[in-house]
């Protein structure tokens, strides 16, 4: 019965990407950015509902720009469910763009893109993000850089905290956690690291029992007078803070 009602969803999950691929190439360039935006915010909150995950949201995400968002990082679910709770733009690896229609929908979705190989590559994207914020947008970035297993907290790079600093924009911190619908604890299904596959990692999310996506927004941070690695320390120890306070 759970590979049945996984494979029901999985129908459901990729009719639904396609329609989100055919509105992205068929009506995003007659839309303005505001409705490309609740586009966006929808087709997450849709495509949560077709997994069988409910989304939590805690605290009070960012109602306008520009912010710079910065949460851990748990798994390919993650961007769904941020995106769900507000849109915003990430900042993702460069090879996600060539990937077949998730590229498409990556891009609709405004990603900056990043070459995390090239270190140098990181200057540039800074001075892109400090670019969208001057210009009032919501940018995220998951500054351990890699997803982790839910049980600890990466170290914080702290390079691309400087775009908020650069550009005066505020950031603020959040918090994931994935758990289980009837019990609520902490659910290790949408897991994704190291070896993990991306599919076998998808799958083991859809035959799982229902899931809470749950999201926990913290205070949003001046940038004023910062050094970005003593604020990614202090960051970091926020984010664990925001972690333990989930319900």
């Amino acid at each position: 019965m759970h590979a049945l009602s996984a494979s029901l969803k999985l129908l459901r999950a990729i009719a639904h990407v396609s329609r989100g691929w055919w509105i992205i190439r068929s009506k995003f360039p007659s839309l303005s950015v505001a409705e490309r935006e609740a586009h966006v915010q929808r087709w997450a909150e849709r495509m949560l509902n077709l997994m069988g995950i409910r989304l939590t949201v805690q605290g009070t995400p960012p109602a306008h720009g520009p912010v710079l968002l910065i949460c851990n990082h748990l798994s390919w679910l993650d961007i769904l469910t941020i995106h769900a709770a507000r849109h915003v733009r990430f900042v993702s690896k460069s090879n996600v763009r060539q990937w077949p229609v998730i590229g498409t929908l990556s891009d609709g979705a405004g990603s900056l893109y990043i070459e995390r190989e090239r270190r140098r590559d990181a200057m540039r994207v800074v001075h892109h993000m400090a670019e969208a914020l001057r210009d009032g947008d919501v940018i995220a970035v998951f500054p351990e850089g890699t997803t982790s297993d839910g049980h600890v907290l990466l170290p914080f790079h702290a390079n691309l905290l400087q775009a908020a600093i650069s550009s005066g924009a505020p950031v603020q911190p959040a918090a994931l956690r994935f758990a289980d619908a009837e019990s609520g604890e902490t659910s290790y299904a949408p897991r994704y690291i190291g070896d993990d596959n991306l599919l076998s990692s998808v799958w083991n999310t859809l035959k799982s029992p229902p899931l809470l996506a749950i999201v926990r927004f913290g205070e949003a941070q001046s940038s004023h007078g910062r050094d970005r690695r003593a604020w990614a320390k202090s960051l970091h120890a926020d984010v664990q803070d925001l972690r333990r306070d989930m319900k």
